[in-house]
């Protein structure tokens, strides 16, 4: 069990926790919201003994081992993925030569006795050590390592490869392997799908079902959140509120109780009137003077009800997109590879042939290295196949977003300059409009491009392309860095857009709620599914070849 006392948190003269009080129980699954700045990591940081609050006090079991996932990876360099997952789980290598401490001691009793004390005591930290070897999977170490790398998408060839020869998004994902190998009792995890594809994904929320400890992690991956957790905690206006269910059960108890609340803050506004109607009409007046003072100290007694603000969203309006041909995209035995340093050629997928016609919802699937985004920058013209061709059809207007794509935005510009850049001839009012729906407040809209973070970034650039009359979206990773605010918003927009979609997502909820055609890219293959993106993964299920459902 976890108690935080009446903690209070300052953060560049700001308040961020005033007297908190919360308890997580042993073995509870918990989620952790909130916007952005509210305090989240904040919370994961005093937990783990990062940060010491002002005032309060955290309690947790002393024998207790803590695992943290965050998005900082340290140094890594001068071993291979195996020996840097390894690392870890030093307790297990110290127990291991205590053991053969104890073991050694043991073997000598006869020429070197110990006395009945010693012997006990001997024995008692032998005992010890090897319940708690056990307990951490001691025996099966390297299996545990070589099973977990294997979830995360490591091949076996890459267990011996050097760490710091893997990109920022595969080492995250070692520094993921080492938090899960260590099995702590308390696991705190802050967006552990970064930088993971679907199949991994899937892997680690069945390694988290089967997980023994205590769980708090914060997602921006609604399917992730459902199928974990049972308790939601949000993190806003410098408390913490708990709510007992999944994320789906959250929003709706949220509005719930904002309903209720505004509803009770109604009724007290209307009594406080009252009140206040009598104090003014009575207040001269001598001969109600007991009943005036008694009524005034009853409305300064009483706790006043306070909304917390809620950011408005204005729902994003296409512009009517004009209509394109029926066939949208045309492929022709369409192939792409590509020549490995090594001289070897690896072919990400060949012989496509097929149309994507007017108004289908293509989700490109596949593992992380695939080729997704090869196929989509073959589309759009930027790479070019090694076979075949690929047709853009007649009236055909592309918009596209690349995982790369907020790199083209200049720096020194405003958010407001930005999105005028490509509406030129739109008011000052449609722009912030369109900035209201995408987050942006009017103050915000003046901030430099420069001072943003990933997600207002990616908010910009998909502004910038939705605002455009296009007719074929075709999106890369759309959702990266985004909030499930933000999700939700994109994810509204794109259900009311007019025109062809090819998306590539790791998020399960924004494939099936999008999704009614899918392309499968597998080891150079591409194959085609007819359906929504839950009856694909059902036809991978019956053939047996995946466990993605």
């Amino acid at each position: 069990m976890i108690h935080l006392s009446e903690i209070r948190v300052l953060q560049g003269g700001r308040t961020l926790y005033d007297g908190v009080n919360l308890q997580i129980g042993t073995a509870e699954r918990c989620g952790l919201v909130g916007p952005n700045g509210a305090g989240k990591s904040t919370l994961f940081r005093l937990l783990n003994g990062d940060l010491t609050p002002e005032s309060g006090e955290i309690a947790k079991p002393a024998r207790w081992t803590i695992g943290y996932f965050s998005q900082d990876v340290g140094e890594m360099r001068g071993c291979s993925v195996l020996t840097e997952v390894k690392k870890s789980s030093r307790r297990v290598e110290d127990l291991a030569q205590q053991i053969q401490v104890f073991e050694g001691r043991l073997s000598k009793l006869d020429t070197d006795p110990l006395d009945d004390d010693a012997m006990a005591k001997l024995l008692e930290d032998y005992g010890e050590a090897q319940e708690e070897f056990e307990r951490l999977g001691g025996y099966e170490l390297d299996h545990r390592a070589q099973e977990i790398l294997s979830g995360l998408g490591f091949s076996p060839m890459d267990w011996g490869r050097p760490v710091e020869s893997f990109s920022g998004g595969w080492k995250m994902r070692v520094e993921l392997a080492k938090i899960l190998l260590m099995n702590p009792d308390f696991l705190m995890m802050d967006e552990p799908t970064n930088h993971l594809d679907v199949e991994s994904i899937v892997w680690l929320e069945s390694w988290l079902k089967d997980f023994k400890g205590t769980l708090l992690l914060t997602s921006h991956d609604r399917d992730f959140m459902n199928g974990l957790v049972t308790r939601v905690l949000e993190v806003d206006n410098g408390a913490i509120t708990s709510y007992s269910g999944n994320y789906d059960f959250y929003e709706r108890e949220r509005e719930l109780r904002r309903e209720q609340l505004l509803a009770a803050f109604k009724r007290q506004q209307e009594m406080l009137a009252k009140e206040e109607e009598f104090i003014a009409r009575f207040a001269a007046r001598a001969s109600h003077a007991a009943q005036v003072n008694s009524r005034v100290k009853k409305i300064e007694k009483i706790e006043r009800i306070v909304i917390p603000k809620e950011r408005k969203v204005v729902r994003f309006q296409f512009n009517q997109p004009p209509r394109s041909g029926d066939d949208v995209i045309v492929f022709d035995g369409l192939g792409k590879a590509w020549e490995q340093p090594d001289g070897s050629i690896k072919r990400c997928f060949g012989g496509v042939t097929g149309v994507i016609k007017r108004l289908s919802r293509v989700a490109v699937v596949g593992v992380n290295g695939a080729g997704k985004s090869t196929l989509l920058k073959t589309i759009i013209g930027d790479v070019a196949p090694t076979e075949g061709s690929v047709r853009i059809g007649a009236s055909v207007s592309v918009g596209y977003f690349s995982q790369y794509a907020t790199d083209v935005l200049d720096p020194k510009m405003s958010i407001f300059q930005t999105i005028q850049e490509v509406l030129p001839q739109a008011s000052v009012g449609t722009i912030k409009t369109l900035l209201g729906s995408f987050l942006f407040s009017d103050d915000e809209s003046e901030k430099k491009i420069s001072v943003l973070s990933g997600g207002e970034r990616s908010r910009v650039m998909l502004a910038r392309i939705l605002a455009r009359p296009v007719n074929l979206l075709v999106l890369d990773e759309p959702t990266n860095h985004l909030d499930m605010q933000s999700r939700e918003i994109l994810l509204d927009a794109l259900q009311r857009f007019e025109g062809t979609l090819v998306i590539v997502s790791h998020d399960r909820h924004f494939q099936r709620s999008l999704a009614n055609r899918v392309f499968e890219i597998d080891r150079g293959a591409l194959r085609t599914y007819e359906g929504s993106y839950d009856e694909y993964l059902s036809t991978l299920v019956a053939r047996g070849t995946s466990n993605l459902a």
